[in-house]
């Protein structure tokens, strides 16, 4: 009797970065910003890898991958996000949800591949500059891209299946600007230790093996370079990896402190906060970090603008001209 008084939920409410309607506005207005910013850069980058020969090489293949999926992630979360600061309602179906969930579980994951295999590439490229031409071929850079995505595909699928389990009854509202597992898990009202053990090792599996991965790459480019004692080239690859190190860490620190630790099965605060750095700001920094410190890309831009400003300059002056 008690079953089948029990009402399923098929509807959600997102809580949102906060309830108090005097930052909404604000809120909604700087995310606008860094959303249209993050579209205009990657989708930019993607355009400029896609058009010029002098970019289709294994490190802008992968540059190219990790524009799209930094695009893709974005706009999985972002849009979202912003209807729910100005909407009266707040409220997301549960199919919905299952999609938001996947393109973000995939996007995320790809991410995490796409960037190991990058600092994999760098390591080859510093370490074993001779040999970078047989061991990074065409075929084998586009194998690891598509296994990224593969990677993050099934890892998404295998938690989207897990989902399909579960029943919600107690609770509707989910503790987040987005759909996210964790918070969900929270409020289902089926025994959830089977989701909790499988994020725990998938998640947790995936974040170690590119977390070692980046930090040998690094490591070995590091070493390789101190052992030549150039001081340009150990102000480079110091400035180089320093900076990737540091995007890296803002993008596996909040993962690991909201799949990993015992504290993520509390949502509160600071898991919201960790979120909107993976989210939100990594997709931006991105093609800062990894493209506009490009000195090959920057002249190429540079470029570009010249040549649009000299045109414009040439039909503004045809137009007064005449």
């Amino acid at each position: 009797m008690e079953k089948e008084n029990v009402t399923m939920l098929t509807e959600f409410v997102l809580t949102g970065l906060t309830e108090r309607p005097e930052l909404k506005i604000p809120i909604f207005l700087v995310s606008l910003v860094i959303y249209l910013i993050t579209l205009v850069w990657n989708l930019g980058l993607i355009a400029l890898i896609w058009n010029d020969p002098h970019f289709h090489s294994p490190m802008y293949l992968f540059l190219g991958c990790l524009a799209l999926v930094d695009a893709c992630l974005s706009s999985t979360v972002t849009p979202k996000m912003l209807v729910n600061l100005l909407a009266k309602s707040k409220i997301i179906s549960l199919s919905e949800c299952m999609i938001q969930f996947f393109s973000f579980g995939f996007s995320g994951t790809t991410e995490c591949f796409l960037l190991a295999t990058m600092a994999y590439d760098r390591y080859v490229a510093i370490c074993k500059p001779l040999l970078y031409p047989v061991i990074m071929t065409n075929r084998l850079c586009i194998q690891l891209s598509v296994w990224s995505f593969v990677g993050g595909f099934l890892h998404a699928l295998i938690h989207e299946g897990f989902l399909f389990r579960l029943t919600f009854c107690n609770s509707n509202k989910i503790h987040q600007f987005y759909y996210d597992i964790i918070p969900l898990l929270k409020i289902s009202c089926t025994d959830t230790s089977i989701n909790f053990l499988m994020v725990f090792i998938f998640s947790g599996s995936i974040q170690v093996f590119t977390i070692l991965t980046v930090l040998v790459s690094y490591t070995s480019v590091l070493f390789t370079v101190l052992q030549k004692k150039s001081v340009k080239g150990i102000r480079k690859a110091f400035s180089t990896c320093g900076a990737h190190l540091f995007s890296l860490s803002l993008y596996f620190g909040p993962l690991l402190f909201m799949y990993v630790s015992p504290r993520s099965l509390q949502a509160d605060d600071r898991d919201m906060m960790d979120s909107l750095f993976y989210t939100v700001i990594i997709p931006l920094l991105n093609p800062i970090i990894y493209s506009l410190r490009n000195k090959k890309v920057t002249d190429l831009l540079n470029k570009i603008l010249k040549e649009k400003c000299e045109s414009e300059a040439l039909i503004l002056i045809s137009v007064f001209y005449f």
